[in-house]
């Protein structure tokens, strides 16, 4: 038989657990922010909000490191943080120690980061691509050969993964530049033709407002064509949240995303979360040295 317990007494065992995880998180997100490369993405997150009686909207932020996809060895690792809402300022706080490419959807927040010039951002062709594909499946002929193109430098990407940065820009200088080049060009003299109200120059701008955003991987072989790595992170936990379907408070949800973080870097690693719970929090209360924490993070405990 299963033992019934009290769902306070279950909420006091995930914040018990929270807190003694709580500062793995910050040693995952080190990690995180010593990579070349970071992906960032973000996500509604329902808060329970006691005082009115509804919810309202928060955040779920999520930094993925995968340096798999220019042959990096570092172990791949996502940090999740929850906040009410948002404002640039969260990822600004978050990401204070990062120096790198910030590999980012369409979020205007992220700008802020690039203004001392530490960070730069790389855009998300599939954010752009869906922009097309939208009107490509109401028949328009311009969507759906702008959808061509994005699906040849794709196909040029398939055959780099894994390679090292060096190759893949020089592959890419040689392939993907005369693409994207031609591509831009054709796009800049679609628009003049199409009234500005349209949904496609509308699509259109888009990609060309994020142009040097969206070329920078001709040039950094660091840089991927989309911000996947980082959804498929995030896929897992908003999959979650529908079943819990709104953290009961703000301690709630985020306790939540240090407990995600963790579970989730374990499964990017190949390693079964609860086992490794498990065996971390009973070293932790066993008196695991805090000067030593780094050793009980999920790559480092195999």
């Amino acid at each position: 038989h299963g033992v019934a317990l009290a769902r306070s007494t279950l909420a006091d065992w995930v914040k018990a657990a929270a807190w003694w995880l709580a500062p793995l998180r910050d040693q995952l997100m080190n990690h995180v922010c010593a990579a070349e490369r970071v992906f960032a993405d973000d996500t509604p997150l329902p808060i329970l909000d006691p005082g009115r009686g509804r919810t309202r909207t928060g955040r779920l932020w999520a930094y993925t490191r995968d340096d798999r996809p220019f042959g990096g060895a570092a172990p791949p690792a996502v940090v999740f943080y929850a906040t009410p809402d948002r404002t640039s300022a969260w990822p600004a706080g978050h990401l204070k120690t990062y120096r790198g490419v910030l590999q980012v959807d369409g979020y205007a927040g992220f700008e802020q980061l690039t203004q001392d010039g530490t960070v730069h951002l790389a855009a998300c062709w599939a954010h752009t691509r869906r922009k097309f594909y939208e009107l490509h499946q109401t028949g328009s002929p311009i969507a759906t050969e702008a959808l061509v193109q994005i699906r040849a430098l794709y196909d040029i990407e398939t055959t780099l993964r894994g390679l090292p940065p060096d190759q893949r820009r020089t592959l890419r200088q040689e392939q993907s530049r005369p693409r994207v080049e031609a591509l831009e060009l054709w796009l800049r003299q679609k628009l003049i033709l199409l009234p500005s109200r349209a949904r496609l120059a509308e699509a259109i701008r888009y990609a060309l407002n994020r142009w040097d955003d969206l070329a920078r991987f001709i040039e950094d072989g660091r840089i991927d064509l989309d911000t996947n790595p980082v959804e498929r992170a995030i896929r897992p936990v908003t999959l979650g949240r529908k079943n819990a379907l709104f953290a009961g408070s703000e301690g709630g949800a985020n306790r939540w995303a240090i407990v995600a973080s963790l579970i989730e870097t374990a499964k990017l690693n190949g390693i079964e979360p609860f086992a490794w719970l498990r065996d971390v929090l009973t070293r932790m209360i066993d008196g695991h040295p805090a000067a030593r924490i780094s050793e009980l993070l999920p790559f480092s405990t195999q």
